[in-house]
């Protein structure tokens, strides 16, 4: 069905389909998805992406891994796309700088959240790469209400957390997506380690804990603070 969203987005006139097929492996590799959950995706022009098909293992894709589609959900060739492709299309809608689009089961991340625990970022790198995320309760898998809610949150955000399913992560490219996902989890599994801590502090609170790591962090550089765009983020 027709998106709502009117955008001038960017372009991959030769999407590096390679590129993204690494990238799935090492999502697997780094246990954020398992067996055929999860979907990544690539812009291709200004109304199609590449999406990886139906059931597809994302440490197994090849050329014949992926679909080429418009944001309006006609296939282009052959083969069936992911069922979770209007989740990637209002993505690419909503936000004209997004290149990639990932969408992940990363478990310390959903864990948490079930258990009702904020995601704090404790590091340099989950300020500069991730800087804040969005939320969204449970919505059934592949629903346009899951698609456009995750898209409502990508406004403000580079990674939405869907309640009890997964994250969909966005970068303007397949690394800066990569950066993302990665730090994003990291920064959940931190949060974790925290908890842990605490109790080797003398019962100091929780946000005590965090600035006295924090604290460790800062020695020696600036602390990076804010949100800041895709685009002008720092790489190493």
């Amino acid at each position: 069905m027709p998106l709502r969203y009117s955008y001038e987005p960017r372009t991959t006139d030769l999407p590096d389909l390679a590129e993204l097929a690494d990238a799935g492996a090492l999502l697997v590799q780094r246990g954020l998805v398992l067996a055929s959950g999860g979907n990544v995706s690539l812009r291709a022009d200004a109304g199609s992406m590449w999406i990886s098909s139906a059931g597809a293992w994302l440490d197994r894709l090849g050329a014949e891994g992926f679909i080429k589609m418009s944001l309006e959900g006609q296939i282009t060739g052959r083969g069936l796309p992911s069922s979770e492709w209007m989740l990637h299309a209002h993505a690419y809608a909503m936000r004209p700088d997004v290149g990639c689009v990932l969408h992940l089961h990363p478990q310390m991340s959903l864990l948490l959240d079930a258990l009702g625990k904020q995601i704090r970022f404790l590091t340099q790198d989950h300020m500069i790469y991730v800087g804040s995320y969005g939320r969204t309760p449970y919505y059934a898998n592949g629903s346009e209400e899951l698609a456009t809610s995750a898209a409502e949150q990508l406004r403000s955000h580079d990674v939405v957390l869907m309640g009890n399913h997964g994250i969909v992560a966005v970068g303007d490219d397949v690394e800066g997506a990569l950066r993302v996902a990665l730090n994003f989890e990291e920064a959940a599994r931190l949060r974790d380690a925290v908890v842990q801590i605490r109790a080797m502090l003398e019962g100091a609170t929780e946000d005590e804990t965090i600035e006295r790591l924090r604290s460790q962090a800062r020695k020696g550089s600036t602390f990076a603070s804010g949100r800041k765009r895709q685009g002008a983020r720092f790489k190493k």
